[in-house]
C-alpha cells in the first residue's frame, strides 16, 4: 500500500511541475515571436492546465483502461465546478462577465450534454472522439472571431509577467520537453497507482479515476483558480474553469478516443447526472445576481461531498 500512495503523490508531483513547466515555456516562446495573447490563452494555457488529464486519459485509454480514461474526465470537470469554484467563492465572491454568462457557460453546458448522449452505450467511439475534437477546434475559431470582432482581450497573468523578461530560446524549449516529458511520467505513475489502488482495496477504476485521478490532474486549475480569486481576478478564476472543462470534454476525451475506442462500463447514469448538473447550477447561479458568493459556493461543496458519499462503496 505504501508503494501504491507513493505512486499516487509522485506522479500527483510531477503532472503539477510538469504542467508548470509546459505552459511556462511554451508562453514565453509565443510571446517572443509575437503570437497573439489571445491565442496563447485560448490554446497554450488551456492545454497547459489541462495536460494532466490530457496525458492520464490519454495513456489510459491507450492501455485499455477507458474507465479511468473517461471518469478522469467527468470528475475532473466536478470537481473543478464543485470543489474548485466553491472554494473560490468562499475565499472572495466572484463576479462574472457578461460574456461567459452568454457565451461561454452554455457551451459547457452544450458539449456536457452532448458528451452525455454519446455515453449512453457507455463507449467513446473514433468517430465520436472525431466529433469531439472537430467541437474544440470549432470553440476556438468561433471564439477568437468574436473576440476579435469586439475587441476584446484575454488576460493571462503567467503570460504578462514574462513580456519584460530576458527571452533564451534555449532555456525555454527545455522547459517544454522538461514538461512534457514529467507528464508522461507523472501520468504512468498515477495511472499505475490508481490501478493498483482499485484492485487492493477491491472498488472499480472508474470511481478511483472519477476522484483521485480526477482531483489530482486538476491540481493546475485548483492553484490558478485560488490565487486568481485572492487576488480578485474574477475573469481567471471563472474563465479557466469553464474553458478548462471544455477542453477536458473535446479535447481529451477527442484525443485518447482517436487512439483507441474509449470503453467505460463502469461509468453509471449518477456520474453523468452530477457532471451535468453543477455545470447548469453554474449557469443558473450566474444568471442570479451575475456572481457567485459563498452561499452559493457552500452550496456546491455540500453537493461533491453528497456526491462522494453516493459514489464510494460503503
Amino acid at each position: 500500500m505504501l508503494e501504491i500512495i507513493f505512486f499516487l503523490i509522485a506522479g500527483c508531483a510531477f503532472l503539477y511541475l510538469g504542467a508548470e513547466l509546459l505552459v511556462r515555456g511554451s508562453s514565453r516562446i509565443a510571446l517572443h515571436y509575437r503570437v497573439s495573447p489571445l491565442v496563447i490563452g485560448l490554446t497554450l494555457v488551456a492545454f497547459g492546465t489541462s495536460s494532466p488529464e490530457l496525458v492520464v486519459s490519454l495513456i489510459s485509454g491507450i492501455k485499455g483502461i477507458g474507465n479511468i480514461a473517461i471518469g478522469n474526465v467527468i470528475g475532473s470537470n466536478i470537481f473543478n465546478i464543485a470543489v474548485i469554484i466553491g472554494l473560490a467563492s468562499i475565499i472572495r465572491p466572484i463576479v462574472v462577465e457578461h460574456k461567459a454568462i452568454i457565451f461561454d457557460t452554455p457551451i459547457m453546458l452544450g458539449v456536457s450534454v452532448i458528451f452525455s448522449l454519446m455515453l449512453l452505450d457507455l463507449k467513446i467511439s473514433r468517430l465520436e472522439a472525431g466529433l469531439l475534437l472537430g467541437g474544440i477546434i470549432l470553440y476556438i475559431l468561433v471564439t477568437f472571431y468574436l473576440s476579435k470582432r469586439n475587441k476584446l482581450q484575454i488576460e493571462v497573468e503567467e503570460i504578462s509577467e514574462v513580456k519584460q523578461q530576458k527571452f533564451n530560446l534555449l532555456l525555454n524549449l527545455f522547459f517544454v520537453i522538461a514538461g512534457l516529458g514529467l507528464l508522461v511520467l507523472g501520468s504512468e505513475l498515477f495511472v499505475d497507482g490508481a490501478s493498483k489502488l482499485a484492485r487492493a482495496v477491491g472498488i472499480s477504476e472508474a470511481v478511483i479515476g472519477l476522484t483521485i485521478v480526477a482531483s489530482g490532474t486538476s491540481l493546475p486549475e485548483l492553484a490558478t483558480s485560488i490565487v486568481a480569486s485572492i487576488k480578485k481576478e474574477h475573469a481567471i478564476a471563472v474563465g479557466n474553469i469553464i474553458g478548462s472543462n471544455i477542453f477536458n470534454i473535446l479535447a481529451i476525451t477527442g484525443t485518447a478516443g482517436l487512439f483507441n475506442p474509449l470503453v467505460a462500463d463502469k461509468i453509471t447514469l449518477l456520474d453523468i447526472g452530477f457532471m451535468l448538473g453543477t455545470a447548469l447550477a453554474l449557469l443558473l447561479f450566474m444568471l442570479v445576481g451575475k456572481r457567485i458568493n459563498r452561499f452559493k459556493g457552500i452550496i456546491f461543496l455540500v453537493s461533491y461531498l453528497t456526491y462522494l458519499y453516493f459514489l464510494w462503496p460503503k
